[in-house]
């Protein structure tokens, strides 16, 4: 694009209208509007695969507005972008969700300022991935995430099992596992479990499956609940964090050399050199051994077992205070 274009604020793309381009992202972002819709355009290519045919929920940011979720399609969406309505039980209603599986759809929810791209890890009916989210305490503790990772991969390498990582653009890491279709979402639930525990068994000291942020002990918690309806944000989304980084996919070998801020708008689409190292490095989908979904069957679902906790907690609270 010539310096003309770079200068005009509004242009069209795909057939899709591009406004505002000279608009700052948002505060801390260090980049423009254009810059959001320059990245995701030249990773078109490399991020569709990831979003294509999975219900898809957006983070975006208006000017002047605080960061929002957005999964319903607006009214005013063009007619040509396809959706799947989908039972969401958290609210309590039937939700229609983008499918975006082309270029100028993505380019769409670029212009509405969608920063951040959250697929559902299924498609159709079938889990697609078995995914662990690594969350270090705090944001200087990426070393400590990387060292969790590497004990899952362990974890699923004594299992015969292999897995994919990439930065999660924020403080974290995460693990995903692709599985054959048909596996039962109760199963890999309950498999996902399992790996955690077998990690946090590797190094107590590190790890912690605490559900409850108050007994993780300063622990990187090994995140199992992502398996059946959640989301994860895809490789190659940005973030609205400062310097608006990405999720960017790393080499096992060379995770511990690489931090979150590596990888940003700004920096992604040189690093890639036009690899798709998220499609490299994923392995071939595999089946869950019995031994993990048996494990997984024994232990508490962490949501369920976080919302008794609390429960008893307050009713002590309360009776101390009484």
């Amino acid at each position: 694009m010539g310096i003309v274009g770079r200068m005009t604020s509004d242009e069209t793309r795909d057939g899709v209208p591009l406004t505002n381009l000279g608009q700052p992202l948002f505060d801390g972002a260090d980049a423009t509007k254009r810059d959001l819709v320059d990245y995701l355009d030249a990773v078109a290519d490399r991020i569709i695969p990831a979003l294509r045919d999975r219900p898809l929920s957006v983070l975006r940011v208006r000017p002047g507005q605080e960061p929002f979720m957005q999964k319903n399609v607006p009214k005013y969406a063009p007619s040509w972008i396809r959706t799947v309505t989908l039972w969401a039980a958290a609210s309590n209603r039937q939700v229609s969700y983008a499918l975006c599986d082309d270029r100028r759809t993505l380019l769409w929810f670029a212009n509405q300022r969608a920063v951040e791209y959250h697929p559902g890890l299924i498609v159709g009916e079938s889990a697609t991935h078995l995914v662990l989210d690594l969350d270090p305490p705090e944001e200087d503790s990426f070393p400590r995430a990387v060292a969790a990772a590497l004990l899952v991969r362990q974890a699923l390498a004594d299992d015969g099992l292999a897995g994919a990582v990439k930065t999660s653009g924020a403080k974290g890491v995460h693990v995903f596992v692709p599985v054959v279709a048909g596996i039962p979402m109760e199963d890999l639930a309950a498999a996902t479990r399992a790996v955690a525990a077998r990690a946090e068994r590797l190094d107590p000291a590190l790890a912690t499956t605490a559900f409850i942020r108050e007994d993780r002990g300063g622990k990187v918690f090994l995140d199992s609940t992502r398996a059946g309806g959640a989301t994860v944000v895809a490789a190659y989304s940005p973030r609205v964090r400062p310097g608006a980084p990405v999720s960017f996919p790393v080499a096992w070998d060379d995770l511990g050399g690489v931090s979150p801020g590596d990888f940003t708008i700004h920096t992604a689409v040189e690093i890639l050199a036009g690899a798709d190292p998220w499609a490299a490095s994923m392995p071939a989908p595999q089946r869950l051994p019995s031994d993990l979904i048996e494990e997984g069957d024994t232990i508490p679902v962490a949501r369920v077992q976080a919302m008794h906790e609390g429960k008893r907690r307050a009713r002590a609270r309360r009776d101390a205070g009484g």
